[in-house]
């Protein structure tokens, strides 16, 4: 965890000191007062509810030897620093998020001992990113993302909870906005990265896909070499986004480029991809060179297999033990609400992939429904995709349509615009009416949906956080 002198971060971020010592210190920082324990550092954020400089006293004399303002001092938080002895400074300008990148760049530059590796993508990176912290722990100190905080905020809260044995820290990057990535990757500053894909997600923002690969390629002008080890990009092969960034971003930065999936010129790909009853993938590992080895991972989807091979390309990339790295992927557990499966006494079957998604993470989702073995009926219960801008009419109804070719007994929509644009789609194609319901809310499917499920029926639930669909897999299980 982190330990920085007052003053070391004022050189770092040009804060201003308005009372207290430049020499005092602090260990770990935090932005949510109630995590605020003794000599740690708490920054405070003008919320749009709540507004944490009100709390920066109280953080004060509950233990914290640095508060970090963002508005004019309270009267309060400087008597409170005198009476503990803590100290309290400005952020510049008072932004806090550029404050904490700055910190946490300082912290990062402290510890050139850390190999960071940084995972981005439009899906599939946070499952991604749990692969690389399982298989690059099978053989070194890893210390990962908790969550998802993979944010402006996150990636500097990852920098500075991470313990200082850590061998390897795999850091989750996210982005919403074109220059966020360039920001984050500047902070954390990876030795290798891993972009998963180039889909539709944020595409409200960002405009195209290609205004997303260009912001996915950003994360390459954070890439720093260490010794033994060049700047390394690991790219999917069959992402149409692969050759465009490695010709026009990767390459000309110096970056080596590695690609996974294919077996033309990828460092890793998978042959005899196959499913059992459960959507759990087995598949052959294949590497120039070296004999083939089996591997089989504990988390359901075709898809999961291409998630897996960007994690292997990372360890591939890092010189790691490949047998070791693969028997710890297969070993991993779904994290919670990412196609996770579960079934209590007398429900259905539950898949629940409930914390966000886009067009291809529902296509892969309704992949691992009908994959699965179902003795009554197969359900997708879809919510509306968020941030998909002038494309959200276009995207939902390609939804629908996915939905009308597969083996489906069930469709139930919840949202507005977008459901409808889903149900135009699916009933379009041909999927019966008679087999669709819409809901505005996730607690109006739950009300009329749970009651008529049976325990012989398989449940997928899916969609962006917004919709709130864990509350039907709530009602639909009891608890998981």
């Amino acid at each position: 965890m982190i330990a920085m002198r007052v003053a070391d971060v004022v050189g770092a971020t040009g804060a201003e000191l308005l009372a207290g010592d430049a020499s005092t210190t602090f260990a770990g920082m935090e932005i949510d007062s109630r995590r605020i324990g003794k000599d740690m550092a708490f920054v405070a954020f003008k919320g749009e509810r709540v507004d944490g400089n009100a709390y920066a006293a109280q953080a004060l004399r509950d233990g914290a030897s640095l508060v970090v303002l963002t508005d004019e001092p309270d009267p309060e938080v400087l008597e409170a620093a005198r009476g503990t002895g803590g100290a309290v400074l400005r952020a510049p300008e008072d932004d806090g998020e550029e404050f904490m990148l700055r910190t946490a760049a300082a912290w990062r530059k402290a510890n050139p001992q850390w190999l960071v590796v940084g995972v981005t993508g439009s899906v599939g990176k946070t499952t991604t990113k749990e692969m690389l912290a399982a298989a690059i722990g099978a053989s070194r100190r890893v210390y990962a993302t908790e969550g998802n905080l993979n944010n402006l905020l996150g990636v500097p809260l990852t920098l500075m909870r991470a313990p200082q044995d850590a061998e390897v820290l795999v850091v989750e990057m996210g982005m919403n906005h074109a220059g966020e990535l360039r920001r984050i990757a500047a902070c954390a500053r990876p030795a290798v990265a891993v972009i998963t894909n180039v889909g539709t997600s944020h595409i409200g923002n960002l405009g195209s896909r290609e205004g997303i690969a260009r912001a996915k390629a950003e994360v390459v002008g954070g890439l720093s070499g260490v010794a033994g080890l060049r700047p390394t990009l690991v790219l999917t092969a069959s992402d149409d986004y692969c050759d465009y960034i490695a010709h026009e971003f990767a390459e000309p930065a110096g970056v080596d480029v590695l690609t996974v999936g294919s077996a033309d010129a990828s460092c890793v790909w998978a042959e005899d991809v196959s499913v059992d009853e459960d959507g759990l993938p087995s598949f052959t590992l294949m590497r120039e060179g070296e004999t083939p080895q089996q591997g089989r991972l504990s988390l359901p989807g075709r898809a999961m297999v291409f998630d897996a091979l960007s994690a292997l390309g990372a360890v591939h990339a890092l010189g790691l033990p490949m047998d070791a790295a693969l028997r710890a992927l297969g070993a991993m557990r779904p994290t919670s609400m990412r196609l996770e499966v579960c079934q209590n006494e007398g429900t259905p079957r539950v898949i629940n992939d409930s914390y966000n998604a886009s067009p291809s993470s529902i296509a892969a989702a309704l992949d691992v429904l009908c994959s699965m073995a179902c003795e009554g009926r197969r359900v997708a219960v879809i919510g509306q995709i968020g941030e998909l801008g002038d494309e959200s009419q276009r995207l939902h109804g390609l939804v629908g349509a996915y939905v009308a070719a597969k083996d489906v007994d069930l469709l139930v929509l919840v949202g507005d615009e977008g459901a409808r644009a889903m149900y135009e789609g699916a009933t379009t194609m041909g999927f019966s009416q008679d087999r669709v319901e819409v809901f505005p809310t996730a607690l109006d499917a739950a009300r009329t949906i749970a009651p008529v499920l049976e325990e012989n029926d398989v449940v997928l639930v899916k969609a962006s956080r917004a919709v709130g669909l864990e509350l039907f897999a709530q009602e639909v299980l009891g608890s998981c």
